[in-house]
Protein backbone atom coordinates (compact mmCIF):
# COMPACT_ATOMS: atom_id res chain seq x y z
CA UNK A 1 0.00 0.00 0.00
CA UNK A 2 3.00 2.33 0.44
CA UNK A 3 3.31 2.73 -3.33
CA UNK A 4 -0.38 3.64 -3.53
CA UNK A 5 -0.20 6.31 -0.83
CA UNK A 6 2.94 7.78 -2.41
CA UNK A 7 1.21 8.04 -5.78
CA UNK A 8 -1.91 9.53 -4.17
CA UNK A 9 0.34 12.14 -2.53
CA UNK A 10 1.94 12.86 -5.91
CA UNK A 11 -1.49 13.46 -7.43
CA UNK A 12 -2.48 15.69 -4.49
CA UNK A 13 0.58 17.84 -5.15
CA UNK A 14 -0.17 18.19 -8.87
CA UNK A 15 -2.30 21.22 -9.74
CA UNK A 16 -1.44 21.29 -13.44
CA UNK A 17 -2.19 18.59 -15.99
CA UNK A 18 -2.36 18.41 -19.79
CA UNK A 19 -5.65 16.54 -19.33
CA UNK A 20 -7.41 19.42 -17.58
CA UNK A 21 -6.50 23.07 -17.32
CA UNK A 22 -8.06 24.64 -14.23
CA UNK A 23 -7.82 28.04 -15.89
CA UNK A 24 -10.32 26.83 -18.48
CA UNK A 25 -12.47 24.85 -16.08
CA UNK A 26 -15.14 27.52 -15.60
CA UNK A 27 -15.67 27.92 -19.35
CA UNK A 28 -16.02 24.15 -19.82
CA UNK A 29 -18.32 23.85 -16.83
CA UNK A 30 -20.54 26.75 -17.95
CA UNK A 31 -20.70 25.56 -21.55
CA UNK A 32 -21.56 22.02 -20.54
CA UNK A 33 -24.12 23.34 -18.06
CA UNK A 34 -26.09 24.78 -20.96
CA UNK A 35 -26.48 21.27 -22.37
CA UNK A 36 -26.84 19.24 -19.16
CA UNK A 37 -29.35 20.48 -16.64
CA UNK A 38 -32.31 19.60 -14.49
CA UNK A 39 -35.27 21.74 -13.56
CA UNK A 40 -37.46 20.83 -10.59
CA UNK A 41 -40.97 22.23 -10.20
CA UNK A 42 -42.94 21.74 -6.99
CA UNK A 43 -46.10 19.72 -7.46
CA UNK A 44 -48.67 18.16 -5.10
CA UNK A 45 -47.77 14.75 -3.68
CA UNK A 46 -50.90 13.37 -5.34
CA UNK A 47 -49.43 14.33 -8.74
CA UNK A 48 -46.42 12.01 -8.37
CA UNK A 49 -47.67 9.68 -11.07
CA UNK A 50 -45.25 6.79 -10.48
CA UNK A 51 -45.67 7.10 -6.73
CA UNK A 52 -48.62 6.39 -4.48
CA UNK A 53 -49.62 6.91 -0.89
CA UNK A 54 -50.60 3.63 0.73
CA UNK A 55 -54.27 3.63 1.75
CA UNK A 56 -53.80 2.98 5.49
CA UNK A 57 -50.45 4.58 6.38
CA UNK A 58 -50.06 7.26 3.73
CA UNK A 59 -46.45 6.12 3.18
CA UNK A 60 -44.99 7.23 -0.16
CA UNK A 61 -43.90 4.31 -2.36
CA UNK A 62 -42.76 3.88 -5.95
CA UNK A 63 -45.03 1.68 -8.03
CA UNK A 64 -42.07 -0.51 -9.06
CA UNK A 65 -41.43 -1.40 -5.42
CA UNK A 66 -37.87 -0.09 -5.90
CA UNK A 67 -36.01 3.19 -5.28
CA UNK A 68 -37.14 4.33 -1.80
CA UNK A 69 -40.07 4.82 0.58
CA UNK A 70 -40.95 7.78 2.78
CA UNK A 71 -42.54 6.64 6.04
CA UNK A 72 -42.88 7.88 9.60
CA UNK A 73 -40.45 7.26 12.46
CA UNK A 74 -41.04 7.67 16.18
CA UNK A 75 -37.83 8.25 18.12
CA UNK A 76 -37.30 7.73 21.86
CA UNK A 77 -34.02 9.00 23.33
CA UNK A 78 -34.27 9.59 27.11
CA UNK A 79 -30.75 11.06 27.26
CA UNK A 80 -31.59 13.74 24.71
CA UNK A 81 -32.78 17.25 25.60
CA UNK A 82 -35.77 16.33 23.41
CA UNK A 83 -36.59 12.81 24.68
CA UNK A 84 -39.00 11.85 21.90
CA UNK A 85 -40.20 13.07 18.52
CA UNK A 86 -41.87 11.97 15.29
CA UNK A 87 -40.51 12.64 11.82
CA UNK A 88 -40.69 11.50 8.19
CA UNK A 89 -37.67 9.53 7.00
CA UNK A 90 -36.44 8.07 3.70
CA UNK A 91 -36.05 4.29 3.68
CA UNK A 92 -33.79 3.15 0.83
CA UNK A 93 -32.53 -0.33 1.70
CA UNK A 94 -30.66 -1.03 -1.52
CA UNK A 95 -26.92 -0.31 -1.59
CA UNK A 96 -25.79 2.00 -4.40
CA UNK A 97 -22.35 2.52 -5.91
CA UNK A 98 -20.33 5.70 -5.51
CA UNK A 99 -17.16 5.04 -7.47
CA UNK A 100 -14.20 7.02 -8.79
CA UNK A 101 -12.03 5.56 -11.56
CA UNK A 102 -8.30 6.33 -11.46
CA UNK A 103 -5.76 6.04 -14.27
CA UNK A 104 -2.14 7.16 -14.31
CA UNK A 105 -0.93 9.63 -16.94
CA UNK A 106 2.72 10.73 -17.09
CA UNK A 107 3.33 9.19 -13.66
CA UNK A 108 0.46 11.05 -11.97
CA UNK A 109 -2.83 9.37 -10.98
CA UNK A 110 -5.87 11.15 -12.42
CA UNK A 111 -9.48 10.88 -11.28
CA UNK A 112 -12.33 10.57 -13.77
CA UNK A 113 -15.12 12.89 -12.65
CA UNK A 114 -18.52 13.64 -14.12
CA UNK A 115 -20.23 17.02 -14.42
CA UNK A 116 -23.66 15.97 -13.20
CA UNK A 117 -26.94 17.81 -12.67
CA UNK A 118 -29.27 16.68 -9.88
CA UNK A 119 -32.77 18.04 -9.26
CA UNK A 120 -31.87 19.19 -5.75
CA UNK A 121 -28.63 20.98 -6.66
CA UNK A 122 -28.98 24.68 -5.86
CA UNK A 123 -26.85 25.87 -8.77
CA UNK A 124 -27.00 23.27 -11.53
CA UNK A 125 -23.95 21.18 -12.31
CA UNK A 126 -21.55 19.76 -9.75
CA UNK A 127 -18.62 17.38 -10.09
CA UNK A 128 -19.66 13.90 -9.09
CA UNK A 129 -17.87 10.54 -8.93
CA UNK A 130 -17.38 8.54 -12.13
CA UNK A 131 -20.38 6.46 -11.05
CA UNK A 132 -23.11 7.68 -8.74
CA UNK A 133 -26.01 5.27 -8.99
CA UNK A 134 -28.54 3.42 -6.89
CA UNK A 135 -28.99 -0.27 -7.51
CA UNK A 136 -32.33 0.51 -9.16
CA UNK A 137 -30.51 2.88 -11.55
CA UNK A 138 -27.69 0.61 -12.60
CA UNK A 139 -29.94 -2.46 -12.95
CA UNK A 140 -32.27 -0.51 -15.25
CA UNK A 141 -35.45 -0.24 -13.18
CA UNK A 142 -35.91 3.33 -14.52
CA UNK A 143 -35.82 1.93 -18.11
CA UNK A 144 -33.32 4.62 -19.03
CA UNK A 145 -29.87 4.62 -20.61
CA UNK A 146 -27.18 2.39 -19.04
CA UNK A 147 -24.98 3.97 -16.36
CA UNK A 148 -21.56 4.71 -17.94
CA UNK A 149 -18.46 3.02 -16.48
CA UNK A 150 -20.41 1.01 -13.90
CA UNK A 151 -18.80 -2.26 -15.03
CA UNK A 152 -15.43 -1.10 -13.65
CA UNK A 153 -17.03 -1.24 -10.20
CA UNK A 154 -19.33 -4.24 -10.60
CA UNK A 155 -16.47 -6.46 -11.80
CA UNK A 156 -13.10 -5.38 -10.40
CA UNK A 157 -11.21 -8.55 -11.35
CA UNK A 158 -9.16 -6.81 -14.08
CA UNK A 159 -8.47 -3.67 -12.06
CA UNK A 160 -6.93 -2.60 -8.76
CA UNK A 161 -9.23 -1.71 -5.87
CA UNK A 162 -7.80 1.13 -3.76
CA UNK A 163 -10.85 1.60 -1.53
CA UNK A 164 -14.10 -0.30 -1.12
CA UNK A 165 -16.19 0.29 1.99
CA UNK A 166 -19.88 0.67 2.76
CA UNK A 167 -20.64 4.00 4.37
CA UNK A 168 -23.75 5.59 5.81
CA UNK A 169 -25.49 8.76 4.73
CA UNK A 170 -27.50 11.36 6.67
CA UNK A 171 -28.88 9.54 9.73
CA UNK A 172 -31.42 12.29 10.38
CA UNK A 173 -33.10 11.89 6.99
CA UNK A 174 -32.21 8.35 5.83
CA UNK A 175 -33.12 5.13 7.64
CA UNK A 176 -30.01 2.92 7.65
CA UNK A 177 -28.93 4.10 4.19
CA UNK A 178 -25.60 2.76 2.95
CA UNK A 179 -23.62 3.19 -0.24
CA UNK A 180 -20.55 1.39 -1.46
CA UNK A 181 -17.72 3.94 -1.64
CA UNK A 182 -15.15 2.70 -4.16
CA UNK A 183 -11.92 3.84 -5.78
CA UNK A 184 -10.73 1.59 -8.60
CA UNK A 185 -7.55 2.01 -10.65
CA UNK A 186 -7.30 0.76 -14.22
CA UNK A 187 -4.47 0.46 -16.72
CA UNK A 188 -6.79 -0.19 -19.67
CA UNK A 189 -7.78 2.38 -22.26
CA UNK A 190 -10.74 4.46 -21.12
CA UNK A 191 -12.99 6.30 -23.54
CA UNK A 192 -13.80 9.69 -22.02
CA UNK A 193 -17.47 10.37 -22.65
CA UNK A 194 -19.01 13.80 -22.92
CA UNK A 195 -19.33 15.43 -19.52
CA UNK A 196 -16.46 13.43 -18.01
CA UNK A 197 -12.94 14.71 -17.44
CA UNK A 198 -9.69 13.59 -15.80
CA UNK A 199 -8.47 15.65 -12.82
CA UNK A 200 -5.48 15.33 -10.53
CA UNK A 201 -6.30 15.11 -6.86
CA UNK A 202 -4.61 18.48 -6.37
CA UNK A 203 -7.01 20.04 -8.87
CA UNK A 204 -10.01 18.52 -7.11
CA UNK A 205 -8.71 19.88 -3.82
CA UNK A 206 -8.44 23.37 -5.37
CA UNK A 207 -12.06 23.10 -6.55
CA UNK A 208 -13.13 21.94 -3.10
CA UNK A 209 -12.33 25.40 -1.78
CA UNK A 210 -15.17 26.80 -3.90
CA UNK A 211 -18.88 26.72 -3.09
CA UNK A 212 -21.04 23.95 -4.58
CA UNK A 213 -18.55 22.50 -7.09
CA UNK A 214 -17.59 19.10 -5.61
CA UNK A 215 -20.76 17.22 -4.70
CA UNK A 216 -21.36 15.24 -1.53
CA UNK A 217 -20.90 11.84 -3.17
CA UNK A 218 -17.51 12.83 -4.54
CA UNK A 219 -16.44 14.19 -1.15
CA UNK A 220 -17.27 10.99 0.71
CA UNK A 221 -15.37 8.83 -1.82
CA UNK A 222 -12.34 11.14 -1.74
CA UNK A 223 -12.31 10.84 2.05
CA UNK A 224 -11.95 7.06 1.75
CA UNK A 225 -8.71 7.30 -0.25
CA UNK A 226 -5.69 5.64 1.39
CA UNK A 227 -3.19 8.14 2.79
CA UNK A 228 0.26 7.70 4.27
CA UNK A 229 0.41 7.49 8.07
CA UNK A 230 1.97 10.37 9.94
CA UNK A 231 4.16 10.02 13.03
CA UNK A 232 2.22 8.69 16.00
CA UNK A 233 1.51 11.75 18.13
CA UNK A 234 -2.12 11.05 18.94
CA UNK A 235 -3.54 12.08 22.31
CA UNK A 236 -5.45 8.76 22.48
CA UNK A 237 -4.32 5.38 21.14
CA UNK A 238 -6.46 3.59 18.55
CA UNK A 239 -7.45 0.84 20.99
CA UNK A 240 -8.74 3.53 23.34
CA UNK A 241 -10.58 5.27 20.49
CA UNK A 242 -12.30 2.05 19.39
CA UNK A 243 -13.25 1.32 23.01
CA UNK A 244 -14.71 4.82 23.33
CA UNK A 245 -16.89 4.30 20.24
CA UNK A 246 -17.98 0.81 21.35
CA UNK A 247 -18.87 2.17 24.78
CA UNK A 248 -20.92 5.02 23.29
CA UNK A 249 -22.83 2.55 21.12
CA UNK A 250 -23.43 0.20 24.05
CA UNK A 251 -24.73 2.96 26.30
CA UNK A 252 -26.91 4.70 23.72
CA UNK A 253 -30.58 4.56 24.65
CA UNK A 254 -32.11 5.50 21.27
CA UNK A 255 -35.13 3.45 20.25
CA UNK A 256 -36.93 3.89 16.94
CA UNK A 257 -40.32 2.64 15.83
CA UNK A 258 -41.70 2.76 12.33
CA UNK A 259 -45.09 4.48 12.20
CA UNK A 260 -47.50 5.61 9.51
CA UNK A 261 -46.55 8.76 7.66
CA UNK A 262 -50.07 10.11 8.16
CA UNK A 263 -49.86 9.49 11.94
CA UNK A 264 -46.93 11.82 12.69
CA UNK A 265 -47.42 13.96 15.77
CA UNK A 266 -46.74 17.71 15.27
CA UNK A 267 -46.54 17.40 11.48
CA UNK A 268 -49.07 18.86 9.04
CA UNK A 269 -50.04 17.04 5.85
CA UNK A 270 -51.15 19.39 3.10
CA UNK A 271 -51.61 19.15 -0.64
CA UNK A 272 -47.98 20.11 -1.29
CA UNK A 273 -46.40 17.81 1.30
CA UNK A 274 -45.54 17.42 4.97
CA UNK A 275 -44.27 20.24 7.20
CA UNK A 276 -43.55 20.54 10.92
CA UNK A 277 -46.03 22.64 12.88
CA UNK A 278 -43.24 24.95 14.04
CA UNK A 279 -42.31 25.87 10.48
CA UNK A 280 -38.78 24.57 11.08
CA UNK A 281 -36.63 21.49 10.48
CA UNK A 282 -37.56 20.21 7.00
CA UNK A 283 -40.45 19.54 4.62
CA UNK A 284 -41.33 16.56 2.43
CA UNK A 285 -42.24 17.92 -1.00
CA UNK A 286 -43.06 16.60 -4.47
CA UNK A 287 -41.16 17.71 -7.58
CA UNK A 288 -41.54 17.25 -11.31
CA UNK A 289 -38.11 16.99 -12.95
CA UNK A 290 -37.11 17.73 -16.52
CA UNK A 291 -33.55 16.74 -17.36
CA UNK A 292 -31.13 16.91 -20.27
CA UNK A 293 -28.20 14.51 -20.41
CA UNK A 294 -29.53 12.10 -17.79
CA UNK A 295 -30.42 8.41 -18.15
CA UNK A 296 -34.09 9.48 -17.97
CA UNK A 297 -35.46 12.75 -19.36
CA UNK A 298 -38.45 13.34 -17.07
CA UNK A 299 -39.64 11.95 -13.76
CA UNK A 300 -41.44 12.88 -10.55
CA UNK A 301 -40.39 12.12 -7.00
CA UNK A 302 -40.63 13.16 -3.34
CA UNK A 303 -37.72 15.10 -1.82
CA UNK A 304 -36.69 16.47 1.57
CA UNK A 305 -36.25 20.24 1.73
CA UNK A 306 -34.47 21.55 4.86
CA UNK A 307 -35.41 24.85 6.47
CA UNK A 308 -32.24 26.91 6.74
CA UNK A 309 -28.54 26.56 6.00
CA UNK A 310 -26.60 24.23 8.28
CA UNK A 311 -23.26 24.69 10.04
CA UNK A 312 -20.78 21.81 9.98
CA UNK A 313 -17.42 22.40 11.62
CA UNK A 314 -14.27 20.78 12.91
CA UNK A 315 -12.57 22.54 15.80
CA UNK A 316 -8.85 21.92 15.50
CA UNK A 317 -5.74 22.48 17.62
CA UNK A 318 -2.22 21.15 17.97
CA UNK A 319 -1.61 18.71 20.80
CA UNK A 320 1.97 17.54 21.33
CA UNK A 321 2.95 19.10 18.02
CA UNK A 322 0.34 17.09 16.06
CA UNK A 323 -2.86 18.60 14.59
CA UNK A 324 -6.02 17.13 16.17
CA UNK A 325 -9.72 17.63 15.40
CA UNK A 326 -12.54 17.39 17.93
CA UNK A 327 -14.99 14.60 17.10
CA UNK A 328 -18.48 14.09 18.50
CA UNK A 329 -19.86 10.58 19.16
CA UNK A 330 -23.32 11.39 17.84
CA UNK A 331 -26.59 9.45 17.82
CA UNK A 332 -29.01 9.82 14.93
CA UNK A 333 -32.20 7.80 14.46
CA UNK A 334 -31.27 6.46 11.02
CA UNK A 335 -27.82 5.07 11.87
CA UNK A 336 -27.43 1.32 11.45
CA UNK A 337 -25.10 1.16 14.46
CA UNK A 338 -26.63 3.83 16.72
CA UNK A 339 -23.56 6.11 17.01
CA UNK A 340 -21.10 7.48 14.46
CA UNK A 341 -18.35 10.06 14.80
CA UNK A 342 -19.57 13.46 13.63
CA UNK A 343 -17.95 16.89 13.29
CA UNK A 344 -17.59 19.02 16.41
CA UNK A 345 -20.67 20.96 15.31
CA UNK A 346 -23.37 19.66 12.98
CA UNK A 347 -26.69 21.45 13.02
CA UNK A 348 -29.07 23.93 11.41
CA UNK A 349 -28.91 26.87 13.86
CA UNK A 350 -32.38 28.13 12.91
CA UNK A 351 -33.92 24.90 14.26
CA UNK A 352 -33.05 25.78 17.85
CA UNK A 353 -35.60 28.57 17.95
CA UNK A 354 -38.19 25.80 18.55
CA UNK A 355 -36.14 23.59 20.87
CA UNK A 356 -35.28 23.87 24.58
CA UNK A 357 -32.02 25.72 25.44
CA UNK A 358 -30.40 22.46 26.58
CA UNK A 359 -30.65 21.16 23.01
CA UNK A 360 -28.31 23.83 21.64
CA UNK A 361 -25.13 22.09 20.44
CA UNK A 362 -21.93 22.41 22.43
CA UNK A 363 -19.33 24.61 20.68
CA UNK A 364 -21.85 26.11 18.22
CA UNK A 365 -21.44 29.59 19.64
CA UNK A 366 -17.65 29.33 19.41
CA UNK A 367 -17.89 28.40 15.73
CA UNK A 368 -20.39 31.16 14.94
CA UNK A 369 -18.25 33.75 16.71
CA UNK A 370 -14.96 32.71 15.08
CA UNK A 371 -13.15 35.59 13.40
CA UNK A 372 -11.41 35.25 10.03
CA UNK A 373 -8.04 34.79 11.72
CA UNK A 374 -9.28 31.49 13.23
CA UNK A 375 -11.15 30.12 10.18
CA UNK A 376 -8.78 27.91 8.21
CA UNK A 377 -11.34 26.57 5.74
CA UNK A 378 -14.80 27.77 4.76
CA UNK A 379 -17.13 26.88 1.88
CA UNK A 380 -20.85 26.40 1.40
CA UNK A 381 -21.36 22.88 0.08
CA UNK A 382 -24.61 21.16 -0.80
CA UNK A 383 -25.72 17.69 0.17
CA UNK A 384 -26.97 14.86 -2.06
CA UNK A 385 -29.11 16.41 -4.80
CA UNK A 386 -31.04 13.29 -5.72
CA UNK A 387 -33.06 13.14 -2.50
CA UNK A 388 -32.59 16.59 -0.88
CA UNK A 389 -33.76 19.88 -2.35
CA UNK A 390 -31.31 22.78 -1.88
CA UNK A 391 -29.73 21.26 1.24
CA UNK A 392 -26.71 23.47 1.88
CA UNK A 393 -24.25 23.62 4.75
CA UNK A 394 -21.49 26.02 5.71
CA UNK A 395 -18.44 23.79 6.17
CA UNK A 396 -15.69 25.17 8.41
CA UNK A 397 -12.39 24.21 9.99
CA UNK A 398 -11.72 26.51 12.93
CA UNK A 399 -8.68 26.87 15.18
CA UNK A 400 -9.68 26.40 18.82
CA UNK A 401 -8.31 26.48 22.35
CA UNK A 402 -10.69 23.83 23.75
CA UNK A 403 -8.65 21.86 26.34
CA UNK A 404 -7.27 18.38 25.76
CA UNK A 405 -10.08 17.18 28.02
CA UNK A 406 -13.13 18.69 26.25
CA UNK A 407 -15.26 18.27 29.37
CA UNK A 408 -17.85 15.91 27.91
CA UNK A 409 -17.58 12.13 27.33
CA UNK A 410 -19.12 12.36 23.85
CA UNK A 411 -16.23 14.50 22.51
CA UNK A 412 -12.64 13.48 21.90
CA UNK A 413 -9.58 14.81 20.06
CA UNK A 414 -8.35 12.57 17.21
CA UNK A 415 -5.64 12.97 14.58
CA UNK A 416 -6.32 12.86 10.85
CA UNK A 417 -4.31 9.64 10.63
CA UNK A 418 -6.73 8.06 13.10
CA UNK A 419 -9.68 9.19 10.99
CA UNK A 420 -7.99 7.70 7.92
CA UNK A 421 -7.68 4.38 9.75
CA UNK A 422 -11.33 4.47 10.79
CA UNK A 423 -12.40 5.23 7.21
CA UNK A 424 -11.13 1.82 6.11
CA UNK A 425 -14.18 0.43 7.92
CA UNK A 426 -17.92 0.98 7.76
CA UNK A 427 -20.01 3.25 9.97
CA UNK A 428 -17.32 4.98 12.03
CA UNK A 429 -17.39 8.47 10.47
CA UNK A 430 -20.65 10.00 9.34
CA UNK A 431 -21.06 11.60 5.92
CA UNK A 432 -20.61 15.15 7.24
CA UNK A 433 -17.33 14.19 8.94
CA UNK A 434 -16.17 12.48 5.76
CA UNK A 435 -16.82 15.68 3.80
CA UNK A 436 -14.71 17.60 6.31
CA UNK A 437 -11.91 15.03 6.06
CA UNK A 438 -11.78 15.77 2.32
CA UNK A 439 -11.80 19.51 3.09
CA UNK A 440 -8.98 19.08 5.64
CA UNK A 441 -6.84 17.22 3.13
CA UNK A 442 -7.50 19.94 0.57
CA UNK A 443 -6.37 22.52 3.11
CA UNK A 444 -3.18 20.60 3.90
CA UNK A 445 -2.43 20.13 0.19
CA UNK A 446 -2.85 23.87 -0.42
CA UNK A 447 -0.52 24.63 2.51
CA UNK A 448 2.17 22.31 1.14
CA UNK A 449 1.98 23.55 -2.47
CA UNK A 450 1.52 27.22 -1.65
Amino acid sequence: MADVTARIARSAAAVESPRTDLAGFDDWFAEYGEQIYTTAERIPLAALDQWYQTPVTGDLRHRSGKFFTVHGLRVHDPSNAVPWWDQPIIDQPEVGILGILIKEFDGVPHFLMQAKAEPGNPGGLQLSPTVQATRSNYTGVHKGKPVPYVDYFRDTSRHRVLADVRQSEQGAWFYRKRNRNMVVETTTEVEVLEGFRWFTLGQLYRLLSRDDIINMDARTVLACLPHAARPDGALHGMTDVLSWIAGARSLASVHTERIALNALDEWRHGEMGYAHESGGFFDVIGVSVTAAGREVGTWRQPMIEPRGTGVIAFLTREIGGEPHVLLHARTEPGYADVVELAPTVQCVPDSYAWLPPAARPRHLDEVLAAGPERIRYEAVLSEEGGRFFHARNRYLIVDSDVPEDPGHPDYRWLTMDQLTQLLRHSHYLNVQARSLVACWRALRAADSTG
